[in-house]
C-alpha cells in the first residue's frame, strides 16, 4: 500500500512535522509513501488518523534542516526529508552529514533556501499605490525560486510594519493590512505604476556606481541577471557600463587625495569578511579553510579579528575539537595556542601525541567575548552559533574523516552530538556523533584552568590526560563502537 501525503503551500512545515509523526509511529517505511500529493488511478490513500504506538526523538539539527529544506521547490523534499528521519529513528545519525549522500543533499538545498530568502530581503521592490486609506500601500512582485515567500515575510512585517503591503509571487502573495499578515493565491505580475521614491532609487543607484571597481562575474553571482527584469535599476546598467571607461578617465583627472594612515590594514579586512555562497561545499580543506575565512553565518564574526580554522594532519583519525578561539587563537589565527592550548599541547606531548600528527578544531569558528577596558573577557557560543557553525564543523570532518573525535567541553559535546546533558556523567564516555562516528568525551583546559580548588583542578588534569590517552590507542582499533547504555 502506498500512502498519499499532500503538503500545503502555507504552514507547510507543520503539515510534513505532523504526517512524519504519523508515519513513523506506524513505522511506514519512506518507500510506502508518496509525498507529492498527486492522485493515482486508485485515488489517494491518507495516512492513519490515529498516532501509533511509536515514538522517535530527534536532534533539534534536524529540526531546524527541515523547517528549511521544506521550501524547497524539489517536489521530492518531504520524501527525502521522511528518509532522514527514517534512519535516524534507526541510530543512523549520519543521514544529517554532509559526508553523506542524503546529507549533502539536504544541506544544499538548505543553503539554496537560505539563499533564496537572503534574495528576496535584497530584491524586492515596492511601488506606492495611490487611494483613500489612512496608511499608505504598496505592492512589490516577485518571482523566487523556491516557496520562500511565507519564511521571508516576517522580516519585511518588522521593517515595514507601519504601511499595508503586499508581495505578489506567482505561487503565493502575502498580504500585510492594519498589522495583520495572511496569504493568498498565486497571481500574474501586477501592472506597478512608478511612483517618486522609483525615481529617488535610480537616482541613488548611479551615483553609487563605481566604474573603476567594475566585477561582471561578482556582480551576476550578488544579483544574478534572473532578478533583473524584476528591478527597475538594472535598466540603467548597461548604460552605466558603457560610460564606465570614460567616468574613470574623469576620476584620475581630477585626482586623488592619500589613504589615511591603516587604510590598507582595514580595507583587506573588509574585503576578507564580504559574504561568499556556500551552496557548492569546498572539495579540499585548503579550500574550505579560505571559504571559512569570509563566513557570516552569525554575528561573531563582527567582532572577532578573523576566522580560526583548524590545522594538522589532514588524513588524520584523531579530529580534536575544542569550544571556540580564545583571546590568542584570535589574534594569531591558529586553534589550541592560549593558555588552556598550552595545557592540552603539554598533555598530548605526555602521552606520546604530535599535535602534526591529529587535526586540531574549534567548534566556532570565531572569538566571542566581552570588552572590558583593554581586555576580551571570553564568552561561551550559545545554541544558535553552535549550530550556524556546525556546518564548518561538518565539513571538516567529511574532509578530514577522522577514525574518532574526541570532544573537549560541553560546546564541542553538543556541536558533535546534538546532546546538551551534563558532562559530569559523560566525560570518558564514547558516544555516537551526529556524523555517524565515534565522539569521546573529555574536559577542555580551560575549565582545568578555571577550578578554584587546586586538588580538584590536578583530578581534571589528569582525567583529560587518560582521555588523551584513550583517544590515541583507541585511533587504531579494529572497532570504535560506543558501548551500550552510553547516553546518546
Amino acid at each position: 500500500m502506498t500512502y498519499t501525503v499532500h503538503l500545503p503551500d502555507t504552514a507547510c512545515f507543520t503539515a510534513w512535522r505532523q504526517a512524519a509523526q504519523l508515519a513513523i509511529s506506524h513505522h511506514i517505511p519512506p518507500e510506502d509513501i508518496d509525498w507529492s500529493g498527486v492522485e493515482t488511478l486508485f485515488g489517494l490513500t491518507p495516512l492513519p488518523k490515529e498516532r501509533g504506538p511509536r515514538r522517535v526523538a530527534v536532534p533539534p539539527a534536524f529540526l531546524s534542516l527541515a523547517e528549511t529544506v521544506i521550501w524547497h521547490r524539489a517536489q521530492d523534499r518531504g520524501g527525502l526529508l521522511y528518509q532522514a528521519l527514517w534512519r535516524i529513528s534507526r541510530g543512523d545519525l549520519a543521514a544529517l552529514s554532509p559526508s553523506d549522500g542524503l546529507g549533502r543533499t539536504l544541506t544544499l538545498m538548505a543553503s539554496a533556501v537560505k539563499r533564496d530568502i537572503h534574495k528576496m530581503h535584497a530584491f524586492v521592490r515596492f511601488r506606492e499605490i495611490a487611494g483613500e486609506h489612512t496608511r499608505r500601500r504598496f505592492v512589490a512582485w516577485f518571482e523566487p525560486e523556491h516557496h520562500t515567500l511565507e519564511p521571508a515575510s516576517p522580516f519585511f512585517v518588522q521593517r515595514f510594519a507601519d504601511m499595508d503591503w503586499m508581495i505578489a509571487t506567482p505561487d503565493l502573495s502575502a498580504h500585510f493590512t492594519e498589522g495583520a499578515l495572511r496569504f493568498g493565491a498565486g497571481m500574474p505580475r501586477p501592472n506597478l505604476p512608478e511612483d517618486a521614491s522609483a525615481a529617488l532609487w535610480d537616482t541613488y543607484f548611479a551615483n553609487i556606481f563605481n566604474p573603476a571597481r567594475i566585477k561582471l562575474s561578482a556582480m551576476r553571482s550578488e544579483m544574478p541577471k534572473k532578478y533583473w527584469r524584476n528591478l527597475p535599476e538594472t535598466r540603467l546598467i548597461p548604460d552605466m557600463l558603457a560610460d564606465a571607461e570614460a567616468r574613470v578617465q574623469r576620476m584620475h583627472q581630477a585626482g586623488t587625495t592619500a589613504p589615511r594612515p591603516g587604510a590598507a590594514a582595514i580595507s583587506a579586512r573588509y574585503r576578507a569578511s564580504m559574504p561568499v555562497a556556500t551552496e557548492v561545499s569546498p572539495e579540499t580543506l585548503d579550500e574550505a579553510r579560505q571559504a571559512a575565512l569570509q563566513c557570516r553565518r552569525c554575528s561573531l564574526c563582527e567582532a572577532a579579528t578573523r576566522t580560526v580554522w583548524g590545522e594538522g594532519d589532514v588524513g588524520a583519525s584523531l579530529m580534536i575539537v575544542g569550544e571556540q578561539p580564545g583571546d590568542r587563537e584570535d589574534l594569531e589565527g591558529r586553534p589550541f595556542v592560549g593558555p588552556a592550548g598550552q595545557v592540552l599541547r603539554d598533555l598530548m606531548g605526555k602521552v606520546g601525541m604530535a599535535a602534526a600528527e591529529v587535526w586540531l578544531t574549534n567548534a566556532v569558528k570565531h572569538f566571542k567575548f566581552l570588552p572590558r577596558g583593554r581586555h576580551r573577557l571570553h564568552q561561551s557560543p550559545d545554541r544558535k552559533e553552535i549550530e550556524a557553525c556546525r556546518w564548518w564543523l561538518d565539513l571538516e570532518l567529511s574532509l578530514v574523516r577522522p577514525r574518532l573525535t574526541l570532544a573537549l567541553g560541553a560546546s564541542a559535546t553538543f556541536a558533535l552530538t546534538g546532546n546538551r546533558a551534563a558532562m559530569t556523567r559523560r566525560r570518558g564516555m564514547v558516544e555516537q556523533g551526529l556524523h555517524g562516528g565515534p565522539v569521546l568525551i573529555s574536559w577542555h583546559p580551560s575549565f582545568i584552568l578555571r577550578l578554584p580548588n587546586p586538588q580538584e583542578s590536578e583530578k581534571a588534569r589528569r582525567e583529560l590526560e587518560q582521555d588523551l590517552r584513550t583517544a590515541w590507542q583507541m585511533r587504531e582499533a579494529k572497532d570504535i563502537t560506543p558501548p551500550a547504555g552510553v547516553p546518546g
